[in-house]
């Protein structure tokens, strides 16, 4: 083409009518919106579930947690290769794992689940997850990274990505690394993930700050709605170059759509717990260790780290030295929009303009918490992190 073609991402939940000229030209009419994930899915009415009860007993919501969950897994157990999960020890994950086995029992699958944990030595996740992989039974496999192996892997990443956002990238190592130890080492080809339930169930830590159950149910709707730019890109993308098909039960539409239909003063964080109410409905379950049903919450990017040394430092030292001061002073110049304000930032920036120059529109905003004065998205800047792990 003589000229560069606008390239946007589709919006998901959408569909585009268009209008097909007899010179071959095509001409858009209208977007539609045809999904709205608050909303029950009209094949409800074919599930083998049959109705939910309405209501606010504490006692049947937790079971109509625990039977949606269970059913939102099942469905997706459907697959011509094997089976694998990406295990990090915390509750999502945990949980995933632990169905998935189980059901694989029920149905008789002719070979043992594979679970994936990838991590520097010593780090949480890799704790965690071999202790889950221990108590469910599952084919377990640690994947030991370095710095130095982490840091040559992000051109790649943001390759793969197309975006430029500091969080996501940094997420996103250790799970492209996962995905092709995966491809190439072993047979698993369909993933199940944990992915979707920090923002549907409000497990992010920052969540304790929201000012009312409401805002903090708003904003659970709002990363609801950005997923497509932030961890299901990561997910979908850092699984998908390695030609590995993730499955999302947490984002099952009618595991969503009636979380998001109990009353938001039921979903916020309590007792400093995040995902409190996911958590109390598994807790006579068994099917992962109380310890871990409980364990705070350790996002991946830094869970795949030492809490001595986390990834986001190790990063930022070896920033430190491609990206001087003047560079960063003159970001603005350079990057018209979203101009960089981190040497990290720019950093990424930089990589992603080489591979896909004039796009940096595709990433509206910056992943960063809400309702705090931080100013790096790792959750272990925020003060109630620091209490969790002083405790």
């Amino acid at each position: 083409m003589t000229s560069c073609p606008a390239v946007v991402p589709f919006l998901p939940g959408h569909y585009e009518v268009f209008d097909l000229k007899l010179s071959g030209k095509a001409t858009a009419v209208e977007l539609v919106k045809f999904h709205n994930f608050k909303d029950e899915p009209e094949h409800t009415a074919y599930d083998t579930i049959g109705k939910l009860g309405n209501g606010i007993d504490r006692e049947k919501i937790k079971r109509n947690i625990c039977l949606l969950f269970e059913n939102a897994v099942r469905k997706r157990l459907m697959a011509h290769r094997r089976i694998g999960c990406l295990l990090s020890g915390g509750l999502d994950s945990s949980l995933v794992a632990a169905t998935v086995l189980k059901l694989m029992k029920q149905c008789s699958k002719p070979y043992p689940l594979q679970t994936f944990a990838i991590g520097m030595e010593d780090s949480p996740d890799l704790l965690a997850a071999k202790k889950v992989a221990s108590y469910i039974g599952s084919e377990h496999h640690e994947i030991i990274f370095d710095p130095e192996e982490g840091i040559q892997a992000i051109d790649e990443v943001i390759f793969s990505l197309e975006t430029y956002d500091i969080t996501t990238v940094r997420a996103s190592v250790g799970m492209y690394l996962l995905s092709k130890y995966i491809r190439k080492k072993t047979d698993s080809v369909v993933i199940f993930s944990g992915e979707g339930s920090d923002e549907l169930t409000q497990g992010y830590i920052y969540f304790h700050k929201a000012p009312s159950a409401e805002e903090a149910a708003e904003d659970s709707e709002r990363l609801l709605r950005e997923l497509y730019m932030f961890d299901v890109l990561r997910a979908d993308r850092t699984t998908a170059a390695h030609g590995l098909e993730l499955r999302v039960p947490f984002l099952d539409h009618r595991f969503s759509s009636y979380y998001l239909s109990l009353p938001p003063e039921l979903r916020v964080p309590k007792n400093e717990i995040e995902k409190y109410l996911l958590r109390e409905a598994f807790e006579n379950s068994n099917l992962i260790p109380k310890d871990i049903l409980w364990r705070p919450k350790e996002a991946f990017s830094d869970g795949i780290t030492s809490v001595k040394k986390s990834w986001f430092a190790i990063l930022q030292e070896y920033i430190d030295q491609q990206v001087d001061d003047i560079m960063l002073e003159k970001s603005a110049e350079k990057f018209v929009y979203n101009p960089p304000k981190t040497k990290e930032s720019y950093f990424y920036r930089q990589i992603f303009e080489k591979h896909y120059p004039g796009r940096a529109g595709w990433l509206t905003h910056y992943w960063m918490p809400r309702w705090t004065r931080a100013t790096d998205p790792s959750a272990r800047t925020l003060n109630h992190y620091k209490s969790d792990t002083n405790e």
